[in-house]
């Protein structure tokens, strides 16, 4: 179990919000944390400024930190404070080979014709939140970050979840960025896409309740 009074940060994917992980927080406790372009319209600042504005969030401590698709290279740049004691990291991105807007495209459609038909009111209306100009400005920012070169110095537990079905956050990504983590760890939700931490409520809170806090448990102190 996790550590007594460890809390779980969720900072939701690119145009994302609350809405996102409200079948999630059912299930196990979580605090989300809104930032530009995930889930605030506004100016996007950097990466580095987007991390530090979350370190801004983080309390007391400890903390473990949970990003979904491209929110997963910010709270991997927060990640070296000392209050947080562990990443869950669904769906991450960016695999390198779909920075190119033809790259992206192909792999979007082809998860999304794997997604649940039923979210896709519920995550327009969140994109509609967010805004066109805040969602393509996050892109712009974090696109470029190494996420795995991240990883490598990331001494807490990494876990990365991915569904079986997800083509932006493919296998051999997936399990690229377990490697580069010191401690890193693969789990993947059978028949699930992108979208798990809004079709897949379970699987998740199981990885939150359990599996990364077996990790968090070990740690020293």
């Amino acid at each position: 179990m996790p550590q007594p009074g460890a809390r779980i940060l969720l900072v939701p994917g690119l145009g994302l919000d609350a809405r996102s992980s409200a079948r999630l927080r059912q299930r196990c406790d979580a605090t989300v944390v809104l930032l530009p372009g995930m889930g605030l319209p506004g100016p996007v600042p950097g990466l580095d400024e987007l991390a530090a504005r979350l370190r801004g969030q983080l309390g007391e401590g400890p903390v473990l930190l949970v990003g979904h698709s491209q929110s997963c290279q910010v709270v991997a740049a927060a990640a070296d404070d000392p209050r947080v004691t562990g990443l869950v990291l669904l769906g991450p991105t960016t695999d390198p080979r779909l920075r190119s807007a033809a790259g992206l495209v192909g792999r979007w459609l082809a998860t999304a014709l794997a997604e649940r038909v039923w979210q896709l009111p519920l995550v327009v209306a969140q994109w509609w939140r967010t805004g066109p100009r805040a969602m393509a400005a996050l892109w712009r920012r974090a696109a470029p970050d190494r996420l795995d070169q991240r990883l490598a110095s990331v001494a807490v537990p990494v876990i990365v979840v991915r569904g079986t079905r997800d083509r932006l956050c493919p296998s051999d990504w997936a399990r690229h960025l377990v490697r580069s983590a010191p401690r890193g760890r693969l789990v993947e939700v059978p028949g699930a896409a992108h979208m798990t931490v809004q079709t897949h409520p379970d699987d998740v809170a199981r990885v939150l309740r359990g599996e990364i806090g077996d990790l968090v448990a070990t740690e020293p102190g």
